[in-house]
Order: structure tokens, then C-alpha cells, then sequence
């Protein structure tokens, strides 16, 4: 058996789980940002699996008003050392500076993916599952409320239609097609 055999399982599980870690971090900042309900059980998944390492991070990175900066810490060396260690094993050394940017890139795309992701379950649940209670919908509408009431005062009204979850999809689209690929051309060219 080759090393590059071997690499491309071990590049799929180190992808996998670090991503998998990433967004749960990602999303628990993120709904901590918008004051969602923390008795909802997903919240509390999200909370029990992330806390440990945010202990201990937390007593080096204080909050920033209603910024949690412990959880974007964590997030963004968490990303940095699933990106380095996936180019070592393809047998690349990027310089560093082109690391963190292709981290930093990645993390930005992430986020924009939860909330393009957040706003299209929404719209289907609000289809199968109107009127009943559902967790997953409950935080959902709280995540997303901010973009969509931006996109509802822009938007007029088209007679009882709401359009919103269409434009906020569109737009955001938009600006992350206008915002990661710049920082992945910077860092081919700083690599």
C-alpha cells in the first residue's frame, strides 16, 4: 500500500470531522448572536459538545459585548489545523500566512452556507410542517429573522406572497461568490 492509498481515507475523516466540529461551533455562536432559546434541545446538543474546549479558551478570550470571540477562536484554529494537516497529508506546504487566509475563507464561506442552508429548510418546513411545534424551526426563524427582516423592508409588498427567503438566497449568494474567491487567489498567490 502507497502513502497517497492511505491519504485520501485519512483526508476524508479528518475533513469530515473537523467540519463536522467547525459548524457546530460555528452554529453555536451564531445562535448565541441572536439570542436564540438555549432550552431548545439542539441548542443544548450544541452546547454540551462545544463546551469543553470553550472553558478553557474563555479564560484567555473574554466576550466582546454580544460577541462570543472564544467561539470564532476556536472555530478558526480548529479550520487552520484541519487545513494544514489535509495539505500535509497531499504532500503541500502552503506557507502559513496562505493557511490562515484559506482558513479564514473557508470559515466565511461557512457561515454564509448556514445561513443560505438555514433560510431554505426554513422555507420548506414552513410548507410540510405549518402551525406545529418543531425545534429545528423554532431556531431556524431565530437565526434567520435578522436577514429575512432586512430583505422584508426592502421588498414590497407583493399581496400576501413573501419573497424574502428568494431575494436573501440570491443575495447572499451573491456576496459569497463576491467575497471567497479573492481570498483564495490571495492565497495561491502568497502559497
Amino acid at each position: 500500500m502507497s502513502a497517497s492509498y492511505l491519504a485520501h481515507p485519512a483526508i476524508f475523516l479528518i475533513d469530515s470531522l473537523f467540519s463536522l466540529y467547525i459548524l457546530a461551533v460555528i452554529l453555536r455562536f451564531l445562535l448565541q448572536w441572536v439570542e436564540a432559546d438555549f432550552h431548545n434541545p439542539i441548542s443544548q446538543f450544541l452546547v454540551k459538545i462545544t463546551h469543553p474546549p470553550l472553558k478553557v479558551i474563555r479564560r484567555v478570550v473574554p466576550s466582546i459585548g454580544k460577541i462570543d470571540t472564544s467561539s470564532l477562536v476556536l472555530a478558526f484554529i480548529l479550520q487552520i489545523i484541519a487545513d494544514y494537516a489535509i495539505f500535509l497529508l497531499q504532500g503541500l506546504l502552503p506557507s502559513f500566512s496562505a493557511v490562515i487566509i484559506i482558513s479564514f475563507g473557508e470559515l466565511l464561506g461557512l457561515v454564509f452556507d448556514v445561513f443560505i442552508f438555514s433560510i431554505f429548510i426554513l422555507a420548506l418546513l414552513s410548507w410540510f410542517t405549518p402551525g406545529n411545534y418543531n425545534a429545528l424551526y423554532d431556531l431556524l426563524v431565530k437565526l434567520t429573522q435578522p436577514i429575512l427582516e432586512n430583505c422584508r423592508k426592502i421588498i414590497p409588498d407583493l399581496g400576501g406572497m413573501d419573497i424574502s427567503p428568494l431575494v436573501a438566497l440570491i443575495a447572499l449568494q451573491l456576496i459569497k461568490m463576491m467575497l471567497i474567491p479573492p481570498l483564495q487567489q490571495l492565497a495561491s498567490l502568497i502559497a
